[in-house]
């Protein structure tokens, strides 16, 4: 049970302060508030890949779990009980935040939540986006921590900032999920178009949490 919980704080943590920084940061008006975005999420996944990780593992990512799954790093139990408390704990971050903003006349008056959509670019473009965005974000987890070949205790830093990096692409076009549970939780909440593309951002990153696993035993695994 602690490695469930330890997923639902760390999926929190991520959606509350990667969101967040959105928010606070009114994420997309330049490039310094993208920056700041993508670094935001980059560095909540450094701190609890070395918070919780040697509890889970340090998913804290439904697409992460399935990359694991398909490669046999991981149960068909564990993985669905890793998924239902990722989102979980997407919710109460989401939540907290919500609740944060709306006691702020600043950011209460049109401020999203952080939450990802599909915009002016589209469905095709948002699935296309999200789904090789994903790939190469779980490729990078299955490298770097993989038991013979990884990273060993830098596989934290490596996937964090490879998470910046993809933020950095991505949030032009989506806003950058690359983990249906940091969608959920915001789109719940925010409502609208966000949770009118949900689906995208559920669908694409197990399709390219799908071919990442793909990749990486064709690759990586003797």
């Amino acid at each position: 049970m602690k490695k469930y919980l330890a997923e639902m704080v760390g999926t929190m943590v991520l959606t509350l302060l990667g969101c967040g920084a959105a928010v606070s940061l009114n994420c997309g008006v330049d490039a310094a508030s993208v920056v700041g975005t993508a670094v935001a999420f980059g560095l909540a996944v450094v701190a609890m890949a070395y918070t919780i990780g040697g509890i889970s593992g340090c998913h804290i990512n439904p697409a992460i779990t399935l990359g694991c799954y398909l490669t046999k790093r991981i149960e068909c139990k564990d993985a669905i009980m890793y998924m239902v408390f990722q989102v979980i704990g997407a919710i109460i971050g989401a939540a907290i935040l919500f609740a944060l903003t709306s006691t702020d006349q600043v950011l209460a008056g049109g401020t999203t939540m952080g939450a990802n959509s599909c915009g002016d670019h589209g469905v095709v473009v948002g699935l296309i986006a999200e789904v090789v965005l994903t790939a190469i974000f779980v490729l990078v987890v299955l490298g770097t921590t993989d038991s013979k070949k990884g990273a060993g205790s830098f596989a934290g830093l490596a996937i964090g900032l490879s998470l910046i990096l993809i933020h950095l692409v991505g949030i032009h076009y989506t806003g950058t999920s690359v983990n249906p549970a940091r969608s959920i939780g915001p789109a719940l909440f925010e409502g609208g178009q966000a949770l009118s593309d949900l689906w995208v951002f559920i669908v694409a990153p197990f399709v390219g949490a799908a071919i990442a696993a793909g990749i990486w035993k064709t690759i990586g695994e003797e």
